[in-house]
């Protein structure tokens, strides 16, 4: 460790941030950059633990618990606190291929399973992340990789993180790499589906020049399915890697839920982030908040991005329904002992944005939706609620009853659906005639995602279903070995 005794003399000191105030008025990175002394002594508070945890990647009652990518986190938190920088990078590197996109936007259960967390605060990985990855591309660590022609070609379909990261890979032994992408910029939901203010866009775009500088071929503007067949890439290509992602929307099925001004979330974040980069919202093809009393039936990470967007957009009020209850201020060691991921009530940028701005949080808990009512022009103007409690049911399942006399109305002139997603879209599938799982996700087994038919592999959410990034990171790495073994017998990516 960087300094034995370092989780003892020093406290956890959370990333820094633009304020409130001052961020709401514009579309920048809300983070920023921490004093060097205070990143040192960060590093410092890392045990080394002779278990680390916060590298497991394994699931533990259906989440998250330490990094999917298994990050030598201890490694590179002491090379920090010797300012030992570019080998912090190389540690950082060997298991994770885009580390600038995980800091970002990663929930970060490396932190929730870190020991130190067991008696105390966990060391601040996610910032430290960071804090490498942003000094290794202002120090011209970050080179594109390219390794010796084998000859092999490879279409991999879909440009997000599991894309990318097959992509990544392949490229480094050697495989020619073509990417398809329906939309016209690189990135799936990290160019379209996060707002700007959490992940800039130009760090979509840095990462996408190196991967073109290394020889990845990238085809914008086409669906495969659509505007080229999927049977004609595997006809043409010696494999084909499927990582188009969980891009089908779930639905509220109520009355009015086809109303004007009902739109799903990521319809929503994708319009204005195009609009944002073609034109800086002069363009007007998004969807405003602007005067508007906001519903967002949803309350993940989704959803607080739909409440920042509209307040940057200048909403009247905002206001987040979720049907499940608040979560506790602490872990509940009986019922969510470490080192699971903890279930505890976090108070993310969005949030924060609208207690500075309103006075108060604006989720509201155990509210479920009951019907959405328009006016004359058959645009909404209200939604329809009632207040519930989760109930164990006959058979043992807990189910929501309505509470009597909760019955509530608000206003509403654009209601935001951020309710998660229900898995791949189906052309693809049909077209192949791909098995599926019961979820409707695309059947290959972890760690061979190998499909039912030859040459043909998936990858990421498309797999798995609707999950984190750094899972698609981690699948699209692993999937790229698998390609590399089924086309040369063998492969050095671990």
């Amino acid at each position: 460790m960087g300094k034995a005794t370092g989780f003892l003399e020093y406290k956890r000191v959370k990333p820094k941030k633009r304020s409130p105030e001052e961020r709401i008025k514009d579309w920048n990175e809300i983070r920023l950059s921490r004093d060097p002394d205070v990143i040192k002594t960060q590093g410092a508070r890392c045990m080394n633990c002779g278990v680390p945890f916060c590298h497991a990647g394994v699931l533990l009652n259906g989440m998250a618990s330490g990094c999917p990518l298994h990050n030598l986190i201890p490694e590179w938190n002491e090379l920090i606190f010797k300012g030992q920088w570019e080998d912090a990078y190389k540690r950082l590197t060997r298991t994770s291929p885009f580390p600038e996109f995980t800091s970002r936007v990663c929930p970060a259960p490396c932190e929730g399973a870190c020991t130190e967390g067991y008696i105390m605060e966990p060391v601040t990985i996610n910032s430290l992340e960071y804090e490498i990855i942003e000094k290794a591309f202002a120090e011209g660590w970050v080179k594109s990789r390219k390794g010796k022609a084998t000859g092999k070609r490879i279409a991999i379909v879909g440009s997000g993180p599991a894309g990318l990261s097959a992509a990544y890979y392949l490229n480094a032994v050697g495989h020619d790499v073509t990417v398809y992408e329906r939309s016209d910029r690189v990135g799936g939901l990290m160019m379209y589906g996060i707002p700007n203010m959490k992940l800039e866009k130009q760090i979509v775009e840095r990462r996408f020049a190196l991967l073109k500088e290394s020889g990845i071929q990238f085809v914008l503007n086409t669906e495969v399915g659509k505007d080229i067949s999927a049977l004609e890439l595997v006809d043409q290509y010696d494999a084909v890697v499927l990582c188009a992602g969980a891009t089908k929307a779930r639905g509220l099925d109520v009355e009015g839920k086809d109303l004007k001004g009902v739109h799903f979330a990521v319809d929503f974040l994708k319009a204005n982030t195009k609009s944002l980069l073609d034109s800086n919202l002069q363009d007007g093809n998004f969807i405003s908040a602007k005067g508007k009393n906001v519903i967002i039936i949803g309350g993940g990470d989704t959803g607080t991005d739909c409440v920042a967007t509209s307040i940057r957009h200048g909403c009247e009020s905002v206001y987040q329904f979720e049907i499940m209850p608040e979560p506790p201020a602490e872990r509940k060691e009986e019922s969510n002992p470490w080192p699971e991921w903890p279930k505890k009530l976090n108070v993310d940028y969005g949030q924060e944005e609208a207690i500075s701005l309103y006075g108060k949080d604006p989720r509201n808990y155990l509210i479920s939706t009951k019907k959405i009512v328009g006016n004359e022009n058959g645009e909404v103007s209200e939604v329809h609620t009632v207040e519930i409690n989760w109930v164990k049911s006959p058979s043992g399942r807990m189910v929501p009853q309505e509470v009597p006399g909760t019955e509530k109305i608000w206003k509403a002139d654009l209601v935001l659906l951020a309710m998660g997603f229900l898995g791949p879209e189906d052309t693809i599938a049909n077209e192949l005639k791909l098995d599926r799982d019961p979820q409707s996700n695309v059947k290959a087994e972890y760690e061979v995602f190998k499909t039912n038919v030859d040459k043909v592999f998936t990858a990421g959410d498309m797999r798995r279903g609707q999950s984190l990034i750094v899972w698609a990171l981690q699948e699209g790495k692993l999937s790229a070995r698998e390609v590399d073994k089924y086309l040369m017998g063998k492969s050095v990516i671990k």
